[in-house]
């Protein structure tokens, strides 16, 4: 039930934990800190939501009451607020409802996306390159911050694999549903013929974990250092400031050869490794708890086909909500709004879905417990 208590006992836990957060004891432990400090912004926005569903609650009964006033202006002015009112009510409720599912562990994270191209040779380093500028496009029309950790540029221009981070507190809720195998049909522009060629890039897209979240031992990894390279073998440094880093558990790596530094090419390798592994036990996990799966947008495998860009038709089509937009030559300028917001709904209406059944599954069985 969503009343005046509800909002004083959320208003009560953020005060809770911004005075925890004031701890000098918590402050010094920066995994404690950081778990908090999430939370309390989670905790605002769920705030933010009851307030408003409440203040139009409250606004529509006193709407109510001023039609019954006599005089007619002040029960036009009623009239035209409550129309207001049951205008907004719908979304806000919605609103509320969303921000009462449970918590994406993801939530407000950094995010780290891979690209790399598939088969169909140069053509689909090119198309590597179109979705890198895609999202990259996108990203700076969101005012999130880009940066790239490491690319390997295909000989005919594109990229045989380009890794990047973007950092933006609603990134991971926009792009989360773009890993998988990404297709693309159109004419090369090294095709004399005029044939339409399909190739395509994988995508994967992994949330950027800190220290606090996989702590790595330095008996934990392989370290190797290789002297990097250009396009197709070329030498574009002299010194070993390559870097290779395995996990010896999983078999997981990270390589970084991107910049002249040693040093950083290992912050930056580490930084990969950390949240390939998070993403690898976070799927182990999520693999144990089925009403979870059930709630994703396809499997989330990087081998299943997502999407296809068929230049001719100008159309973009995703497979797995049966969208379709024929506005392709846009969205490759990074105007992908339409494309990740529907995705989000669509996850949305699975997860509240599955919320309902819960409930409902819950309540039966405790009417059983009622019954005996």
């Amino acid at each position: 039930m969503i009343d005046q208590a509800f909002r004083n006992k959320l208003e009560k836990q953020i005060s809770d934990l911004e005075t925890r957060m004031s701890d000098p004891v918590i402050s010094a432990d920066h995994k404690k800190y950081t778990e908090i400090v999430r939370e309390h912004s989670l905790q605002k926005r769920v705030l933010a939501v009851v307030s408003r569903v409440l203040d139009l609650q409250q606004g529509k009964v006193e709407a109510e009451e001023m039609l019954q006033e006599k005089d007619p202006e002040i029960r036009e002015m009623a009239q035209e607020e409550l129309d207001r009112i049951l205008e907004e009510m719908p979304l806000a409720e919605r609103d509320l409802k969303i921000a009462l599912l449970p918590v994406d562990e993801n939530e407000g994270r950094s995010i780290i996306v891979e690209i790399r191209a598939g088969t169909g040779g140069d053509e689909a380093g090119l198309f590597a390159g179109d979705l890198f500028r895609m999202y990259q496009r996108y990203a700076e029309s969101q005012n999130w911050k880009v940066e790239v950790i490491e690319a390997s540029q295909s000989e005919k221009g594109g990229y045989k694999e380009v890794i990047f981070s973007i950092d933006g507190e609603l990134a991971w809720r926009q792009l989360q549903f773009e890993s998988g195998v990404h297709r693309v049909q159109r004419v090369p522009v090294t095709e004399a013929s005029g044939r339409i060629h399909t190739s395509a890039a994988t995508v994967a897209v992994l949330t950027e974990a800190e220290d606090v979240d996989i702590d790595i031992q330095a008996n934990e990894i392989k370290i190797d250092f290789f002297r990097s390279s250009g396009p197709g073998g070329q030498s574009v440094n002299t010194t070993d400031s390559a870097v290779r880093i395995t996990h010896i558990e999983t078999g997981v790596i990270a390589t970084c050869q991107d910049e002249k530094s040693q040093h950083k090419n290992k912050d930056k390798a580490m930084r990969v490794l950390r949240s390939r592994l998070l993403d690898l036990y976070q799927r182990l996990e999520h693999e144990k708890q089925s009403s979870e799966r059930r709630s994703q947008i396809g499997s989330g495998d990087r081998s299943e086909r997502i999407r296809t860009y068929n230049f001719p038709q100008n159309r973009l089509s995703d497979h797995r909500i049966n969208l379709t937009l024929y506005s392709l030559d846009k969205i490759v300028e990074g105007e992908i709004s339409e494309m990740t917001s529907a995705l989000y709904e669509h996850h949305i209406e699975m997860l509240m879905k599955a919320q309902m059944e819960k409930n409902t599954t819950s309540g039966d069985e405790t009417s059983d417990d009622d019954a005996s």
